[in-house]
């Protein structure tokens, strides 16, 4: 049957194939409680992860969610409540990729692990909220779709019910996002009494009502953008991100800041593109939202890579990283006041998808140090290339992929983002920080990232160690994403493709 015959509820299959996948992994748990069968579990996970993806790239080759093209087009579900567009499917490709290689690297590090079956519904369940997200297109649906993101990472975080960090971290992350929701869902009402609508649309078509509501309406959208700043880890709603990560499992820290940080963007590039029309927007409030992504995107990186210079734990250098990388994409946000606005919005989301790779990868590498019992700390890493050299050397490229050096992906991702800032600087001069903001950044982040690779590949070993084991599933995802890091430079002109046309889907 071809795609356009399918009905209208079948264009969010991408997503109703990880819920589908949760429930069976909820029906099994009911039935065996106690079943540690790996196998079984995280290939049911794995299985509905790539059929997600397998779904999703088909739709995209089949011209769903594209304008322009005879019997396809944007799809509207439950009257608009959802919209699978270009958008939509990039995101969704992204965040079940990361979900499958999470699934594949858990096979082996939750070995010994009691909760073995709602660990894996859990990470299936997080990934459907993720895929909502991507095409929600009213407030209301956002918010549930990411209130199902959250309360299941909440529970991974502190699913080492035995690890006191791991209990800790989960409770930190649960009470910083209990504000942060409850600052979202604040600003959605406060939207809505301006407006009176709470659709995306029917937002922006009401602007101009909004009368004397400017104020109202601006303290709105300011709620939102913090709401926006939790969920993407960015600044100053950064600071549950080291401890969630350094305490949760090593895959679940993987999860959340590929794939979580994907569904944070989705929700920020398709609300404030959609609802608030920069000129309309700016007509009202009498300010120019973008400022506020020129400020997060400039102190986010800074911040986040400074922090991340002076970590001694592996984990938490990548957790700071990690928001340091936010506050690049944040930059596609920011431009949006040029012209050119969705071009570097399509970098920013080129850059996301390569960071779904390398991001994913050397969190995974964390994992695998630490099946193997290596401590925290950098020094810990020293000299493990000797007894591990194929993990190592992909280390090495999730590393200096981060730090954008050729000839990997995120060289490339982050070189176009920087020359499109930098073309889009001519209608707004303020890019030009952006822009060296960036330059420094990265010239930084280099420090931190060949600090790791020093370790592993020169330092001496602190101590002598044991012979490691080669787990299946750890060392087949890490190798996954460091094969598509690499690989993905010299095939990234589709990726250019579906990224322009995602972010034309909702600029243009």
């Amino acid at each position: 049957m071809a795609v356009f015959q399918l009905p209208e509820w079948a264009a969010l299959a991408p997503a109703l194939i990880l819920a589908g996948t949760a429930l069976v992994l909820f029906l099994f748990d009911s039935i065996n409680p106690r079943s540690t069968n790996r196998p079984l579990l995280a290939g049911t996970a794995v299985a509905g992860s790539l059929a997600s993806l397998a779904v999703a790239v088909w739709f995209t080759a089949a011209g769903v969610g594209a304008t322009g093209i005879e019997n396809y087009g944007v799809v509207d579900v439950m009257n608009g409540q959802f919209i699978v567009d270009r958008l939509a499917l990039y995101f969704m490709i992204i965040i079940s990729i990361v979900t499958a290689l999470v699934a594949v690297a858990s096979y082996d590090y939750l070995r010994d692990h009691t909760y073995q079956a709602e660990y894996y519904s859990l990470v299936v369940l997080a990934a459907t909220g993720m895929s909502m997200i991507a095409a929600s297109n009213s407030l209301v649906t956002i918010f549930i779709a990411l209130e199902l993101t959250s309360l299941p990472s909440y529970a991974l975080v502190a699913i080492l019910k035995d690890n006191r960090g791991s209990v800790e971290a989960g409770l930190k992350y649960f009470l910083i996002g209990a504000l942060s929701s409850a600052i979202f869902v604040y600003g959605i009402s406060l939207v809505y009494g301006a407006t009176g609508s709470l659709q995306l649309e029917a937002i922006a078509a009401n602007l101009g009502a909004a009368g004397e509501m400017g104020g109202l309406l601006g303290l709105g959208i300011l709620m939102l953008v913090g709401g926006v700043a939790f969920k993407t880890a960015s600044v100053p709603f950064h600071f549950w991100a080291p401890e969630a990560y350094e305490g949760a499992p090593a895959p679940i820290s993987a999860f959340l800041s590929s794939a979580s940080k994907a569904a944070g963007f989705v929700l920020a590039f398709r609300v404030f593109t959609t609802a608030f029309p920069l000129e309309a927007t700016t007509a009202v409030i009498g300010v120019d939202w973008t400022v506020a992504f020129v400020i997060l995107a400039i102190v986010t990186m800074t911040l986040g890579n400074f922090a991340a210079a002076t970590q001694e734990n592996v984990k938490r250098m990548l957790a700071y990283s990690s928001i340091g990388h936010a506050g690049y994409v944040l930059i596609g946000l920011a431009a949006l006041s040029t012209e050119a606005g969705d071009l570097v919005m399509g970098a920013a989301m080129m850059h996301l998808l390569v960071y779904g790779f390398m991001n994913t990868g050397a969190f995974l590498f964390v994992a695998l140090a630490e099946y193997w019992g290596v401590g925290p700390t950098f020094a810990d890493y020293n000299g493990l290339s000797k007894q591990a050299p194929f993990a190592s050397a992909a280390m090495a490229v999730f590393m200096f992929s981060l730090a954008g050096v050729p000839p990997f992906g995120g060289f490339w991702s982050k070189y176009l983002l920087y020359t499109e800032t930098v073309n889009a600087a001519a209608d707004n001069t303020v890019l030009l920080v952006l822009a060296a903001a960036l330059v420094v950044n990265s010239a930084l982040s280099l420090y931190y990232y060949s600090r790791l690779v020093k370790a592993l590949w020169i330092e001496e070993p602190i101590l002598d160690r044991d012979r490691l084991t080669q787990p299946t599933g750890l060392y087949a995802a890490i190798i996954a994403a460091a094969v598509m890091t690499v690989v993905i430079l010299p095939a990234f002109d589709p990726i250019a493709t579906a990224a322009l046309e995602a972010a034309a889907a909702v600029v243009g």
